[in-house]
């Protein structure tokens, strides 16, 4: 979506779930948000491929940030999720899980979103959509 590099000064440090999982901040910016998780044993299931509960963290976590962006470290945008649905539709075959998630929609309070979960060889393992409610700043 964006070829410039994340600002640093934009890129929260991980959250401990964050950082046990592994996923990382890809793409940021007005509406629109990317994770990659690099594939682990730990992630997958007893078919040997990603639990779809990680394609659900995964999705959820993207459309979070797509609708909390604000460009300003000093003021964030906090949101949590009110409705969160996934639909699978194929096994990942790559090394990389990554989510791309957009903000579709809303208003002051809440707004909506849609993500898409795949891997770098184009393989989509699940579509995603969520309602979310802006926190109190």
């Amino acid at each position: 979506m964006n070829d410039i590099p994340l600002d640093p000064l934009l890129v929260e440090d991980p959250y401990p779930f964050q950082k046990r999982i592994g996923f990382f901040l890809t793409d940021w910016g007005p509406d629109h948000a990317r994770f990659d998780l690099p594939m682990e044993d730990f992630l997958m299931n007893r078919y040997g491929i990603p639990h779809g509960g990680v394609h659900a963290l995964m999705a959820d976590t993207v459309m979070g940030y797509a609708g909390c962006f604000t460009g300003d470290p000093e003021d964030r945008q906090l949101a949590m999720t009110l409705n969160l649905n996934v639909n699978y539709v194929g096994p990942l075959k790559g090394k990389t899980i990554i989510a791309e998630g957009r903000k579709t929609g809303g208003g002051r309070k809440t707004y909506f979103a849609e993500a898409e979960i795949r891997d770098e060889l184009g393989n989509v393992a699940a579509r995603a959509t969520g309602v979310f409610r802006y926190r109190g700043r």
